[in-house]
């Protein structure tokens, strides 16, 4: 046993630090130099103040901002605890909790993203047609023609991955902070 124990040790502590600690450090510095805004959490800030993260979903929940897609995390967009709620199609908890999302979006009929949580739950992005969806609601809460509204969200919009993957989505940060820069 003994004869077998300093190799052991060896390739487990060789393995650690190449592992644990070289390549970690080699991944972050290809990182900062390939694209350093995302490596450093693609932070999104209004007059020098950090508001949030263009690649993680926070939570909106006044009427006059743009609703993202529910999180199934504990607490809801919690980076720390991202998870999918794993309920599978016969479970009653998640047949209440689309409903309670459906019947809390407002208009029919509701896009599946918005009663359904994301595998992370903390998507920040939402279909474009999601998006419209919300325009009277927030034109309303802000005072101002849906049409300015429609307009800032289309503008916040992305077309499809590559060109041809998917489908046209809205940052929800992205699209709030725009909604904010209009006057009302």
């Amino acid at each position: 046993m003994i004869p077998q124990l300093r190799p052991a040790l060896v390739m487990a502590g060789a393995f650690t630090a190449l592992l644990g600690l070289a390549y970690p450090l080699a991944m972050t510095g290809i990182a900062q130099v390939a694209m350093p805004r995302q490596a450093d959490g693609s932070l999104v800030s209004r007059e020098g103040t950090v508001v949030g993260s263009a690649l993680i979903g926070q939570s909106f929940t006044r009427p006059e901002y743009l609703h993202p897609r529910p999180s199934a995390t504990d607490p809801a967009y919690n980076a720390g605890a991202s998870t999918g709620s794993n309920l599978g199609p016969s479970s009653a908890t998640l047949l209440a909790q689309v409903r309670e999302r459906a019947d809390a979006f407002g208009s029919a009929p509701v896009p599946s993203e918005m009663a359904t949580a994301s595998g992370s739950g903390l998507d920040p992005h939402i279909t474009l047609d999601a998006a419209l969806r919300q325009v009277d609601r927030i034109a309303a809460a802000r005072g101002i023609p849906a049409a300015a509204v429609k307009d800032a969200i289309l503008k916040a919009a992305t077309g499809p991955a590559f060109g041809f993957v998917g489908e046209p989505v809205v940052n929800v940060l992205g699209a709030n902070l725009a909604l904010d820069a209009l006057k009302g």
